[in-house]
């Protein structure tokens, strides 16, 4: 599949700002985007080691399910390095360059892309789901194990119960319990879609487990390339 080349790649937390606040203007949020997606990629990187400093191993998978069935249409692999330092708020660009080989990597375009991450639940509003979204066109949303930004009430305890994710008044996200009892994930709008549709998918992707089992078999994949 097709990816935009729509910068130069930072080397500098700086210029990694600078990137974020040129492509920030070019996402579109608000429309509910698919509701029913007939293909959902997930996306995710496993790290060789701590995953921590520049020139760690990593691999980037996307799993492609159909939407219906959660089955696998296509998967695609990538092996690199992490090409950037940790910095809070700017942990996409160590693993996009990877993770874009991968997306290329596809015959199949997908409806909608998962991200293991945050979309605008970010500090500076511009999370890797955004990106993602904006260098390929397609509606993207960010499901997070943990918080990174905001504040919120704990949502029930069963499923579909839900809290919005506040940062500064503003709603970012949403905290969403995909199973009775179990720890909820935390969903943001990233590109060409909004949060209520967003909510939907993720239920939809969650029939057994906490995470998407887009996210599951995306996981898996990354994992088994290091191991191999």
């Amino acid at each position: 599949m097709e990816v935009r080349d729509l910068h130069a790649w930072p080397s500098t937390p700086r210029e990694a700002e600078a990137v974020q606040d040129l492509l920030r203007p070019m996402l579109e949020l608000g429309e509910p985007g698919p509701v029913r997606p007939r293909t959902v990629a997930g996306l995710d990187v496993a790290y060789a080691a701590d995953g921590g400093g520049t020139g760690t191993r990593l691999a980037a998978a996307v799993a492609v399910l159909d939407g219906t069935s959660l089955e696998v249409i296509e998967e695609s692999v990538a092996v690199g390095t992490a090409a950037f330092p940790y910095v809070p708020g700017l942990f996409a660009f160590r693993e996009l360059p990877t993770l874009l080989d991968a997306l290329r990597g596809l015959k199949t375009v997908p409806e909608l892309l998962v991200c293991d991450g945050f979309g605008v639940a970010h500090p500076r509003r511009f999370g890797l789901a955004c990106h993602v979204g904006v260098l390929t066109g397609l509606p993207a949303i960010g499901v997070g194990k943990t918080a990174f930004v905001g504040e919120y009430e704990e949502p029930g305890r069963r499923r579909g119960d839900a809290s919005p994710l506040l940062d500064g008044g503003e709603v970012v996200g949403r905290v969403l319990r995909t199973r009775d009892g179990v720890k909820p994930v935390y969903v943001s709008a990233g590109h060409r879609t909004d949060l209520d549709t967003a909510c939907r998918n993720v239920l939809d992707l969650t029939p057994s487990y906490r995470l998407p089992e887009t996210t599951r078999r995306a996981d898996r994949l990354a994992r088994d390339a290091l191991a191999g």
